[in-house]
């Protein structure tokens, strides 16, 4: 079981990746806010397996996975199988008392997110966890070996993440606990008007956007994912893809050939090839032109996410080759 972030088909999808980290920090900051009131309180029973829609999606989805992994059961009425798999679902939520949360989501009504996610067919069952998604199963699947798979993932969101699940309340009122909303934070303004920068394509405007934020705070992680994904953008903006990749195959030594291509490789959703590119120019190279294609591998990681596996395994990789 390996976590990926939102784009489920290899795709970097990077307005996708975005969300997702935003709505980390927002969970984080909502979790905080509610222990210093006293805790989140308990949910009842009937609060663990909820319908989501698009709208809701980053709220009942992507926050709420920085507490409790989120599975999403993509259904539809005309789906026979779908049928038998959902009261499956949905019995194991209740019995498992909180160590998941089980969204339903109905494709016919929620188009974007089938294809955000990349359902080739339903029944198909995804997870969410600490903003990360991990494909479950599609199909049938029987009763054992969806228990084996749910054990696995909570098994990965307590040791890799932390997360211990929700408090389950069989007297609490349904809808009595819904998901805290996120304090204001101190940079929200600043964010927020380098999103609207590059909803406009006004890239340079959203790199500078982003460095004010971290010439106060330099560990902003919203801010530092932004920027490397808008100077990613900036870099390929007027690029001619078909001279890139022609250059970096005549000349497979010439570093800016390559730091190029891996741009144009990142932002087509081919993150192993430009990793795998960058590592194997770090090794042909040496001097100034080493260390720029280091640099640039960095910068990808950032964009891609520290705890995404590729990234895990692409840091090995530059580990061998530069030692």
């Amino acid at each position: 079981m390996q976590p990926r972030n939102m784009s489920m088909s290899g795709v970097v999808d990077l307005a996708a990746v975005k969300a997702a980290q935003e709505a980390k920090a927002k969970a984080e900051q909502a979790r905080a806010e509610a222990a210093r009131h006293g805790g989140a309180g308990a949910v009842s029973p009937a609060d663990l397996v909820i319908d989501v829609d698009e709208a809701g999606f980053e709220r009942e989805v992507l926050q709420r996975s920085a507490e409790v992994p989120v599975v999403i059961d993509f259904w539809a009425e005309w789906c026979q199988p779908c049928k038998q798999l959902s009261p499956l679902l949905e019995r194991l939520a209740v019995e498992y008392n909180g160590r998941f949360l089980l969204a339903k989501v109905d494709v016919d009504a929620n188009q974007m997110l089938m294809q955000q996610f990349g359902v080739q067919g339903i029944p198909a069952v995804f997870a969410v966890v600490a903003g990360q998604a991990l494909p479950l199963f599609q199909g049938a699947a029987d009763e054992q070996q969806i228990r084996e798979t749910l054990d696995q993932l909570i098994q990965v969101a307590e040791q890799r993440f932390g997360l211990t699940g929700l408090t389950v309340d069989p007297n609490a009122a349904p809808g009595a606990a819904p998901a805290a909303e996120a304090p204001a934070g101190p940079y929200d303004a600043l964010l927020a008007a380098a999103v609207e920068a590059l909803d406009a394509g006004d890239l340079g405007g959203a790199v500078q956007a982003y460095r004010n934020v971290l010439s106060d705070d330099p560990a902003n992680t919203e801010a530092k994912l932004g920027l490397a994904q808008a100077e990613l953008l900036q870099r390929v903006q007027g690029m001619d893809p078909q001279r890139v990749r022609r250059d970096a195959a005549d000349k497979p030594g010439d570093a800016e050939a390559q730091i190029a291509a891996a741009d144009l490789d990142l932002v087509g959703g081919h993150v192993e090839d430009a990793f795998g590119r960058l590592t194997d120019t770090v090794s042909r190279t040496a001097g100034d032109d080493r260390e720029a294609v280091r640099r640039r591998l960095l910068e990808l990681f950032e964009v891609v996410g520290a705890d995404d596996p590729r990234v895990v395994a692409a840091r090995r990789a530059l580990a061998r080759a530069l030692f």
